[in-house]
C-alpha cells in the first residue's frame, strides 16, 4: 500500500512539475494559445479522436481568440498568415524537413512520409520524370479514354433515370487514371455498379485512423485484423496487390537484358531505371509509393471533380453554368468533342471554374508541421527557437475572407480580369497543392484529369442535384482531407438529358 502511495504521489508531482515547465519555462511559453492546449497533447487527441477531426476547427477559434501565431500544442505553433505560407514550407534556400511525429500513418519509405529534406529530394527526384508536364500530355489518350467511359455510364443513366453518386463515380475515375498511368493496368472501378462505393469508403476510413495513429501509434498493431478488413477491405486488397506487383516488375527488371526496352512502362521501372541507390530499390520502398500514390491521387482529384460539379449545378448557380456552357461549345462544336487539355487550359472561364473548385476542395485540410533545421525563424516581431515545429492549414488560407471574399461561395469570376482573362494573380494563394519543395507532384496530372472531365460532361449532360445540399461538401470533420457530416448520402445527380447541339 505503501509503495502504491509512493508511485501515485510520483506520477502527480512528475505531472505537476511537467504541466509548470510547459506553461512557464518552456521555449514556447510567451507564446500566446490555450493554457490546457500548452500542457498536454491530449487537448489534440480529444477533438481529433473523440470529436472525430474537430482540431481544425479549434485551430481556427484559437486564432480569432489568441491571433495569428498559437501556440496549438506543448511543441508546435501554427501560423494563419497568408503572406508567411511560403516561409514555413521552404525553397531551395531554405531547408525543411518534416515533423517525425506526422510520419505514423504508414507507408514510411515513400516520398510523402520522408523525414529528412535531402532525402525527400533524392526520393522525389526518382518520380519527377513520370510527372513532367511532357508525360502528361503523352499520356491524354489514357484520360480521355476513362472520361468516355465515365461520360457513357452517365448517358446510360439519362435513359434509366437511375440517381448516380457523382462523388463515387469522381473517385472511381481517379482510380482508374492514376492506376492506368503508373502502373498500365486498368482497375475498371468505372464499368461497377455503384462506381465501387466501398473505395469511397475505405479511403475516408483509411484517412481517419491515420489520425488516430499518428496520436496512438501502438493501436495500429493491437487492433483486430478482421475490423480493418471489414473497414479497409478494398484497401488491404489493393496493399496486396502493389506488392505483388511491384515484386513482378522487380523480377522482370533485373532479368532484363542489356538493351531490351519495356513495353509498358510503369512508375516502378521509373525508380528502378533511377539513380538511386540499391536500398532505395527494395520491394518496401515501391510497394509504398505505389500505395500512397493511388489513395493521394484519387481524394483530391475526385473531390475537386464532384464540389465543381455540386455548385455548377446548383439552382443560383445557372447563370454560371450556362457561361461556361457557352464557352466550351466555343471549341468543342459537337457535345461529344475532346479537343486538347492546351485548348481547354485557353479558355479563361472554365480556367476560373476549375480554379475555384480547387479552392473549395482545399487540398489537405490538415496542418503538415515542418522544422526549420538549424534556423532562428522570426514571425513579425516574434523569434521562433530553433527546432519548433511550425504549420499552416490550407483550408485556412483558402477560406481567408481578405483574399477571398464570401469564402465559402461558388465565385469563377474572382479569378477574371475586367476584360474576361484569367487573372493568375491569386494563384500564389492557392496552397491546396502545398508549396515549395515538397508541393504535390502529381498536380499537372490532376490538372488535366479535371479539365477533361468538367468540360467534356458539362458539355454534353444537362444534370440536376437529387436530395443534395451544401451540408453534403461543406467540411465538418478533417482526416487530413476534409469530409462533411459523417451522416451525409454523397453529392447525388440524375442526369436529365444529352445536349443535342
Amino acid at each position: 500500500m505503501a509503495i502504491y502511495s509512493i508511485l501515485c504521489l510520483g506520477v502527480v508531482v512528475y505531472c505537476s512539475s511537467l504541466a509548470l515547465y510547459r506553461l512557464y519555462f518552456h521555449p514556447l511559453s510567451r507564446f500566446p494559445g490555450p493554457s490546457l492546449a500548452a500542457v498536454t497533447l491530449w487537448y489534440d487527441v480529444y477533438f481529433d479522436i473523440v470529436k472525430r477531426g474537430k482540431f481544425l476547427a479549434e485551430i481556427e477559434r484559437m486564432h480569432e481568440k489568441y491571433g495569428p501565431i498559437v501556440r496549438i500544442n506543448p511543441h508546435e505553433l501554427h501560423i494563419s498568415d497568408p503572406e508567411y505560407y511560403g516561409e514555413i514550407y521552404g525553397s531551395a534556400k531554405h531547408v525543411r524537413d518534416k515533423y517525425q511525429p506526422w510520419t505514423a500513418g504508414g507507408a514510411l519509405t515513400s516520398v510523402i512520409a520522408t523525414v529528412g529534406h535531402e532525402h525527400h529530394r533524392l526520393r522525389r527526384a526518382a518520380l519527377s520524370p513520370f510527372y513532367t508536364k511532357s508525360s502528361v500530355r503523352a499520356s491524354e489518350p489514357i484520360i480521355r479514354e476513362h472520361v468516355k467511359v465515365l461520360t457513357t455510364r452517365l448517358q446510360e443513366a439519362s435513359q434509366t433515370g437511375k440517381v448516380i453518386r457523382i462523388d463515387a463515380a469522381f473517385i472511381a475515375l481517379s482510380l482508374d487514371v492514376i492506376y492506368k498511368y503508373c502502373f498500365a493496368e486498368d482497375m475498371k472501378l468505372l464499368l461497377a455498379e455503384d462506381f465501387a462505393l466501398e473505395w469511397r469508403n475505405a479511403l475516408m476510413t483509411s484517412a481517419e485512423l491515420a489520425k488516430v495513429f499518428k496520436h496512438l501509434p501502438l493501436l495500429k498493431r493491437a487492433m483486430p485484423k478482421a475490423m480493418l478488413v471489414k473497414w479497409l477491405g478494398p484497401l488491404l486488397d489493393w496493399k496486396s496487390q502493389c506488392r505483388e506487383f511491384a515484386e513482378r516488375v522487380i523480377n522482370e527488371f533485373e532479368s532484363k537484358k542489356d538493351g531490351e526496352q519495356t513495353e509498358h512502362k510503369t512508375i516502378f521501372h521509373t525508380i528502378l531505371e533511377s539513380d538511386l541507390p540499391a536500398e532505395e530499390k527494395t520491394l518496401d520502398r515501391l510497394s509504398d509509393e505505389g500505395q500512397i500514390l493511388m489513395g493521394a491521387a484519387a481524394e483530391t482529384t475526385g473531390t475537386s471533380l464532384t464540389k465543381t460539379i455540386f455548385h455548377l449545378l446548383r439552382i443560383e448557380n445557372q447563370a454560371k453554368l450556362q457561361r461556361l456552357k457557352k464557352e466550351l461549345k466555343s471549341v468543342m462544336p459537337k457535345p461529344e468533342s475532346t479537343p486538347s487539355c492546351l485548348v481547354l487550359e485557353q479558355l479563361p472561364y472554365l480556367c476560373a471554374v476549375v480554379s475555384e473548385g480547387l479552392r473549395l476542395q482545399h487540398g489537405a485540410t490538415t496542418r503538415i508541421p515542418r522544422v526549420a533545421r538549424g534556423e532562428v525563424m522570426k514571425y513579425k516581431d516574434r523569434e521562433i527557437p530553433v527546432g519548433t515545429p511550425i504549420s499552416s492549414t490550407p483550408y485556412i488560407i483558402l477560406m481567408n475572407p481578405t483574399l477571398f471574399p464570401h469564402p465559402g461561395a461558388f465565385l469563377p469570376e474572382r479569378w477574371l480580369l475586367e476584360n474576361g482573362e484569367f487573372d493568375r494573380g491569386l494563384e500564389k494563394y492557392m496552397v491546396g497543392w502545398g508549396k515549395g519543395p515538397r508541393q504535390c507532384i502529381g498536380m499537372s496530372l490532376a490538372y488535366t484529369e479535371i479539365f477533361f472531365a468538367v468540360a467534356m460532361i458539362i458539355r454534353r449532360f444537362e444534370m440536376r442535384l437529387y436530395e443534395t445540399d451544401f451540408d453534403d461538401v461543406k467540411v465538418v470533420h478533417d482526416f487530413f482531407m476534409g469530409y462533411p457530416k459523417l451522416n451525409s448520402k454523397g453529392v447525388r445527380i440524375i442526369v436529365t438529358g444529352e445536349v443535342n447541339e
